[in-house]
């Protein structure tokens, strides 16, 4: 279809409205190359973000371990492992969401 073409990755809807409205401006953004396959596992994955304070508790191991006071202990090296297989297991939720192949 001839107006798919002209729309290049824009969505036809905002293609249009850009034509009708406004030709004169930059044309608006196209849609990502690769756009979510999986709502379900993109929710899954954010809902783990939320409950989790990864942010907040990488921020308190990186302030301990450079003021030198983080006891490694096994118990510390058990948490820390969780914690990237947590980490790994968001990672491969939001490439499989994301309809990407990991690198």
């Amino acid at each position: 279809m001839r107006l798919d073409r002209e729309a290049a990755g824009m969505s036809l809807a905002a293609y249009i409205r850009w034509r009708l409205f406004d030709p004169e401006s930059p044309a608006p953004k196209s849609r990502g190359k690769h756009p979510v396959k999986d709502h379900q596992a993109l929710s899954q994955l954010l809902a783990l973000l939320g409950q989790s304070r990864l942010a907040n508790n990488m921020n308190q191991l990186a302030r301990a371990a450079n003021s030198g006071s983080l006891p490694f202990t096994p118990e510390t090296e058990r948490l820390l492992n969780e914690a990237a297989a947590d980490i790994a297991e968001m990672r491969k939720l939001l490439l499989e969401a994301l309809n990407l192949e990991p690198s």
